[in-house]
């Protein structure tokens, strides 16, 4: 799934291709993904791209006094073209779902929004402003923000009795973490997944502030001038222990293990999180006695 550095990635990359362009014409191939029909998809047709900006992982462009905004979901993505196929996209079964031609018709250039799998949850929204946007309105703080404080996160985790796991993918708390950093961020504090954020002592709270910037600022860096199509394999590279169950903790040597739940799964190195103490395998974790 992408989250908050990939798509400030993809946000910086498209704002250097669209700003001052104006949009030919629109494609809705996935009629699903449209969450807004007032105004309609169309209603981008001749305007100008004015900026790009992220929203958590919400991405949004703007277009004259409209903005097209996008949640690329667990398996969404944007793909550029400096020249696409001329022939109009046919609605079906691929993983087209938007597609955004440039200049005039014949100009080429633009841009795909694509969902592979078969859990379609890719959502595209034409708002007049973002805030329209229900997931939009209510998120939390950016951590990249540059007036986001310790203070700031001290705050957010006063009185909150949910594992601290949880916490940092709560888009209400903080916006554009999702399962992967907060892997990698509670890897880089040396934080167990469920501890109790309100349980946190002032020298938790501190190393784990810490570490959300600097995992994020750092994963944002290592994006920075790449293209869109090298961008997840970057992320992927990056990880330290999310998604590398059975591998060797690059800090201690330790195998990274893995809870699954339902619909996801989280890793962590025991020696560096939790004391060396596997977590037990099933949604409820406690500590292994």
């Amino acid at each position: 799934m992408p989250e908050l550095p990939e798509v400030e990635s993809l946000s910086r990359f498209l704002g250097e291709r669209l700003v001052g362009r104006s949009v030919a014409r629109v494609h809705a191939v996935a009629v699903h993904a449209l969450k807004t029909y007032d105004p309609p998809v169309t209603a981008l047709e001749g305007r100008a791209f004015e900026g790009v900006e992220r929203h958590g992982k919400f991405l949004d462009l703007r277009v004259g006094e409209l903005h097209l905004v996008l949640h690329l979901a667990r398996a969404g993505w944007v793909r550029w073209g400096d020249r696409l196929p001329a022939v109009p996209p046919r609605p079906g079964k691929g993983p087209l779902a938007l597609r955004v031609r440039l200049g005039r018709p014949d100009d080429g250039a633009g841009f795909d929004v694509t969902e592979a799998g078969s859990q379609k949850h890719l959502a595209v929204y034409v708002v007049r402003d973002p805030r329209e946007v229900p997931g939009v309105a209510r998120l939390g703080p950016d951590p990249l923000d540059e007036g986001f404080s310790l203070a700031d996160f001290r705050a957010l985790l006063d009185g909150e009795r949910r594992q601290i796991k949880g916490v940092l993918r709560d888009q209400s708390v903080l916006a554009g973490i999702g399962n992967a950093y907060s892997d990698e961020i509670l890897h880089t504090a040396r934080m167990s997944p469920f501890k109790l954020a309100a349980k946190l002592s002032e020298e938790e709270v501190e190393r784990l502030y810490a570490a959300v910037v600097s995992t994020l600022r750092e994963a944002v860096e290592r994006s920075r001038g790449l293209a869109l199509k090298d961008l997840k394999a970057e992320k992927k590279s990056g990880l330290r222990v999310h998604g590398r169950k059975g591998e060797p903790c690059p800090v201690c040597g330790d195998t990274v293990r893995e809870v699954s739940f339902s619909d996801s799964a989280l890793q962590y190195c025991p020696t560096c999180q939790t004391g060396g103490r596997p977590l037990a395998d099933r949604r409820l974790s406690r500590l292994l006695k």
